[in-house]
């Protein structure tokens, strides 16, 4: 796999450091403008570095040279990483209450994955809990991350066991927590189905106001309605007002289940990482028996119920749920 490349979210970035790079050059050790230009095309190159492989931008190209996808980041704190992964819908934005407290002694990396936030949306079929998963493999790769503990949420913890089960990330995590996780075959919400039905999830998803969706969406994975605010509805419904983001949540509702979960569940067993499994006490999306035959399951784990919330800790209990992380990261979770 090729180097990860951090694109500018604005392209004159790098004419604009050339510039004043050359100009440096030519002040401090009087060169001419050619040299001092050429010096510096040297000198970028030497470091490997071009407008095509790094730069100062939030975003991460991964996937296939031909066909790249850009994973949008955010980045915060230093110390061992932590690898934030979100669920269905969601996007970086379902961190904003636990990142700035995990960042306080931790690098905390959060990754909008392939067709959600601000991610690329390619119209293309990519887009199985598989295929999310190779994206971040090769994050992890290429950023070279080491003692890293996956957060995942939902969905996002479904990718974190495949990540846990994946020989080649062997030696890469020390830890694994799972909140409210997508882990056994269970019966589909309703929202799922619909989408998996091609005249519905077309009309539907382009017809009904994106507001009018995520509203519903929450509602449902809510305890307690009223913490569900304009700037919730606004963050989710955004990448859903374009034809891409429309296609990419259709898409992965689809694939949300892997054909090969039945087999993927039963070696949940050989995962050995320290594990911290947190539920919500009235999630209507992924029942806490699925958090309860996880915790019989996995040999090394540990399970907390946060009370009064739905499918969604780090949004409705994000002082309790940063809490929980931090001491198990930290070695002095309470009983």
């Amino acid at each position: 796999m090729g180097r990860t490349a951090l694109e500018s979210p604005h392209p004159a970035y790098w004419r604009n450091k050339l510039k004043a790079v050359a100009a440096d050059l030519m002040a401090g050790i009087g060169l001419t403008p050619a040299a001092a230009l050429i010096a510096t095309v040297v000198t970028l190159c030497a470091c490997g570095l071009s407008a095509n492989v790094v730069s100062d931008g939030p975003f991460a190209r991964l996937g296939p040279p031909d066909e790249p996808v850009r994973l949008f980041l955010e980045e915060k704190g230093e110390g061992k990483p932590l690898l934030l992964i979100h669920g269905f819908g969601a996007s970086t934005f379902t961190w904003r209450g636990v990142a700035p407290d995990l960042a306080r002694d931790h690098r905390v990396i959060a990754v909008d994955l392939k067709g959600f936030g601000q991610s690329d949306k390619p119209l293309d079929e990519r887009y199985a809990a598989r295929d999310q998963a190779a994206l971040l493999a090769q994050l992890i790769e290429v950023r070279d991350l080491r003692d890293l503990t996956l957060v995942g949420h939902s969905y996002g913890g479904g990718i974190a066991l495949m990540l846990a089960l994946d020989p080649r990330m062997k030696g890469r995590f020390s830890k694994l927590v799972l909140l409210d996780t997508v882990a056994y075959p269970q019966e589909i919400p309703v929202f799922f189905k619909m989408l998996d039905m091609p005249v519905f999830a077309h009309l539907g998803v382009r017809m009904v106001p994106p507001t009018a969706q995520v509203k519903l969406a929450l509602q449902i994975a809510y305890f307690d309605d009223s913490k569900i605010d304009d700037e919730h509805v606004r963050a989710y419904s955004e990448p859903l007002r374009t034809a891409a983001g429309k296609h990419a949540i259709i898409h992965s509702a689809r694939q949300i289940v892997p054909d090969d979960l039945s087999e993927l569940s039963e070696r949940y067993s050989s995962i050995t990482l320290p594990t911290l499994i947190v539920w919500c006490d009235h999630d209507r999306i992924v029942p806490l028996d699925v958090g309860l035959k996880l915790r019989r399951t996995m040999p090394n784990s540990t399970l907390r119920i946060i009370s009064e919330c739905g499918h969604m800790p780090q949004e409705e209990q994000p002082e309790a749920t940063a809490e929980l992380i931090r001491g198990f990261l930290a070695g002095t979770l309470k009983e």
